[in-house]
């Protein structure tokens, strides 16, 4: 994750430097936390738990990288230890923007699977996760990732908690859930995320999801806080155009088969591990409203539209709707849309490297505590490899090699002469 640069490779000692003061820095930083040196120290062992060459991240393991007989002061850091994860998942934010901070950023926001054997643990339930793709045992947890050109890292996190435990007291005082948490859909929570980042002061101009989060409150919200998106929805979502827009209605699947073959472009919505990602892509734009209709704060023409993506290799269409400055053009929203795949990549390292699936605690806080801490880890390593890809001295051409014997040979004439 560290190593590779965009020019080259960068020296071994320039990582570990990196590593050994940036971890330092995030535990000085999270010292605030705990009332007790103790539960400070125990919480620093965490994430050199986190950091080891070990492919499980359990307590026991983490235990014994720390030198301990058991797991015992890792399960007391998730769970009897009072600490606040909220104001860690806070922490974890500040980092990310102090390092990765762009003003054309985009707030991706997403949900992964925890997949669980029992049913003990706060949240699990038989319901979908794409992560195994199809509907198990698991918990889900919804995420909200920070994307710019500097690269990408969580910022926030919520645990989704179905009805069956919302509306169960006995399973919320055996998991602790607190007394406030009442029920609330995936884009309720995808909302609040997106409330706080804003709150916070996170600089990000545009917002990205897939189709779980693509309609309702958070399309109106984000266009009163004068932020752009592009969001997918279903198929039978309807769009309608009005004004001197091209007409458009209907539902969206309605629509493709409308298109003809000159309104499709191919692009590339971002590098991927084997090239360019390459679809087939249509932008329609529908309508154009002064942003100041939403907001009297805000100003300026911003579009309304319908994005369409279709598979080279087998033709399946996705569909988004979006919302952008007047006159944006479909390249920089393939773009913002491109960037979900780094949530993608972000889940995926998040687990393999760092044990983000890994929690065996059953409680509410020792959940958001565990993901807390494997945040700050990522969010680190993802600092070091902005600052490594920094340092490393750029490619310059060598300086053109001179024929030594001519020129001592004119040296020498010169000095005959």
């Amino acid at each position: 994750m560290i190593r590779k640069s965009w020019s080259g490779y960068v020296p071994v000692e320039t990582t570990l430097d990196l590593l050994a003061s940036s971890l330092r820095d995030v535990k000085r930083r999270i010292r605030q936390l705990f009332a007790q040196e103790r539960t400070a120290a125990n919480a620093n062992l965490f994430l050199d738990g986190l950091l080891s060459n070990e492919q499980r991240k359990t307590g026991w393991v983490r235990s014994e990288a720390a030198g301990d007989p058991g797991p015992w002061r890792q399960q007391a850091l998730l769970g009897r230890d009072r600490w606040d994860a909220d104001a860690l998942r806070d922490i974890v934010r500040e980092y990310v923007v102090e390092h990765l901070r762009d003003d054309d950023a985009v707030l991706v926001i997403d949900e992964t699977g925890f997949l669980k054997q029992g049913k003990a643990s706060c949240g699990v339930a038989r319901q979908y996760t794409g992560s195994a793709g199809k509907i198990t045992n698991c918990q889900i947890g919804v995420f909200a990732t920070y994307v710019s050109r500097h690269g990408h890292a969580f910022i926030d996190r919520a645990l989704y908690l179905p009805k069956s435990w919302t509306d169960d007291p006995v399973r919320r005082k055996a998991t602790y859930v607190p007394h406030d948490i009442g029920f609330a859909t995936k884009p309720h929570l995808a909302a609040r995320m997106i409330a706080r980042a804003e709150t916070a002061g996170v600089p990000f101009r545009w917002v990205a999801a897939d189709s779980v989060y693509g309609v309702g409150d958070i399309e109106c919200e984000l266009r009163c806080s004068g932020k752009g998106y592009v969001l997918g929805v279903g198929s039978a979502h309807v769009f309608r155009s009005w004004g001197n827009k091209r007409r458009v209605a209907g539902t969206a699947a309605e629509i493709a088969k409308t298109l003809e073959p000159s309104d499709w472009q191919r692009l590339s919505a971002g590098q991927g591990t084997k090239g360019p990602r390459l679809h087939d892509w249509c932008y329609l734009e529908l309508a154009d409203h002064e942003a100041a209709e939403f907001n009297q704060a805000n100003d300026g023409l911003w579009t309304r539209g319908f994005l369409l993506r279709r598979d080279i290799a087998d033709g399946e269409l996705a569909y988004f709707t979006t919302w952008c400055p007047a006159g944006t053009s479909i390249e920089k929203l393939v773009n913002v849309e491109g960037h979900r795949w780094s949530i993608e990549d972000s889940f995926e390292t998040a687990k393999n490297e760092f044990g983000l699936d890994h929690n065996e605690t059953r409680s509410w806080h020792g959940w958001h505590r565990h993901v807390s801490l494997v945040m700050l880890t990522f969010a680190m390593m993802a600092a070091i490899r902005h600052q490594a890809n920094q340092s490393t001295p750029k490619k310059t051409k060598p300086a053109p090699r001179r024929n030594r014997t001519r020129s001592s040979a004119g040296r020498s004439r010169k000095s005959v002469e």
